[in-house]
């Protein structure tokens, strides 16, 4: 691989794995985090607030995915990465300085919300733009490959602050990790913010977008989008089934091992760690085979995979809480998500020509993520508690997965798209 290439493949997986690092290691410690910033006589009040306000950044995905999508598109997705590194290095800075309740009252809370809405302006246009570059650099007969980089930097990002979650929390006592150990996973993101800087501001723009830069003015953006419906509802479908899945399997189940199944939550963070190892392994494997046989055969398969095994997965967890039930559901759960995360990234991004794809994508992919992968955990945490039934996260997962598999059978395929 050439170096100009390997540094835009790089800027791209680190921009993308600080943006779900930091919101992994948020959704890992809200229990902690819950009753530092939002304490109540209530700790079922308390948790609600906390997994609401994890979902209040998704209010500014859409406006964020919708401004800097227009940006990357006019100005180059070099100039659109700079921006989101450097303002989701301030929002977690942030987050990781920020004093609890006890000491300023209710300024504590509103900071933390401010660097959520931050955040969620940050990186409303970062998956789009940062899968608009890593297949645009991408020969086009590994176009799949290089597109599963996005969600293996996303299964990294989850597995760091997994294994941040799981030192802490076996390392620290209850009031050390209250005092300042909580501290340490957010932290540790600030480490990847210079790297990811650097590395955006000596990147080359694609040839692709290059391709697009000529002289006549091009349509109205909302007569561009227009002709973009399908690209836009066929996305919108696939990233259902992604976001929930995600959020609930893989950011949600330390707090419902602990709530829910009574389980110490360093077992639960060691849990996700083997789980999530096992997901980036199979999320290269996959986006390569969807370069020999097609995007949609792979997204089809794993989610008729997943609906299978969903419910009786958890519901065996949920009769029989053990550490080693757990360990099965989650790590089968997370082999199957590799299937459907592998081709993933490059479906929906060969789903719009270059000179609406960061925004195309963004709008899509956002909407998607703030209606119904932002309040996963808000939503599962009130149905469980409205309806009695734990397994009601599984139906969530159910009802997201079934979304996606509608929308995989209307993926345009690959070569159509780049003939027509």
């Amino acid at each position: 691989m050439p170096a100009s290439r390997r540094n835009q493949v790089l800027a791209a997986f680190i921009g993308n794995a600080l943006e779900w690092y930091d919101f992994v290691v948020f959704g890992f410690l809200t229990v902690i985090i819950a009753r530092l910033f939002f304490p109540s006589d209530n700790e079922y009040s308390s948790l609600l607030f906390t997994t609401a306000t994890f979902g209040v950044g998704f209010f500014m995905r859409p406006v964020g995915g919708i401004l800097l999508g227009i940006y990357a598109d006019r100005r180059g997705r070099k100039a659109a990465m700079q921006v989101i590194i450097a303002l989701m290095s301030v929002a977690l800075l942030v987050i990781t300085l920020a004093p609890p309740y006890a000491a300023i009252g209710i300024a504590a809370p509103l900071l933390i919300v401010f660097a959520r809405l931050l955040q969620g302006f940050a990186t409303g246009g970062e998956f789009a733009i940062a899968t608009s570059f890593l297949v645009e650099v991408a020969p086009p007969h590994q176009r799949g490959l290089y597109g599963s980089l996005q969600q293996i930097g996303l299964a990294l990002a989850a597995l760091g602050g997994a294994v941040a979650g799981m030192f802490v929390t076996t390392a620290l006592s209850p009031a050390a990790l209250d005092s300042w150990g909580w501290r340490v996973p957010f932290a540790l993101g600030l480490l990847i913010a210079p790297v990811g800087i650097y590395i955006a501001r000596h990147l080359e723009e694609t040839d692709e977008f290059i391709a697009t830069q000529t002289s006549a003015r091009p349509p109205p953006l909302i007569a561009q989008l227009a002709h973009q419906l399908r690209g836009i509802l066929v996305t919108f479908g696939l990233i259902i089934g992604a976001t929930i899945s995600y959020y609930v399997i893989l950011v949600y189940m330390p707090t419902f091992a602990q709530k829910e199944l009574h389980l110490p939550l360093a077992e639960a963070f060691r849990v996700q760690v083997m789980a999530l190892l096992c997901l980036t392994v199979m999320i290269p494997l996959f986006g390569a085979l969807s370069d020999r046989i097609g995007r949609r055969p792979l997204l089809i398969a794993g989610a008729v995979a997943l609906l299978l095994a969903l419910y009786p997965l958890f519901e065996r967890v949920h009769t029989t809480p053990t550490f080693h039930n757990l360990l099965l559901m989650q790590v089968s759960l997370c082999s199957l998500l590799g299937i459907y995360y592998g081709p993933l990234s490059t479906t929906v991004a060969e789903q719009f020509p270059p000179g609406v794809r960061s925004v195309g994508l963004s709008l899509a992919y956002n909407l998607a993520v703030m209606l119904f992968g932002g309040f996963a955990q808000f939503i599962v945490t009130w149905l469980i508690k409205t309806t009695g039934d734990p397994l009601a996260a599984a139906y969530y997962v159910m009802f997201g997965v079934a979304v996606g598999l509608v929308a995989a059978c209307f993926v345009r395929p690959a070569i159509a798209h780049a003939a027509g």
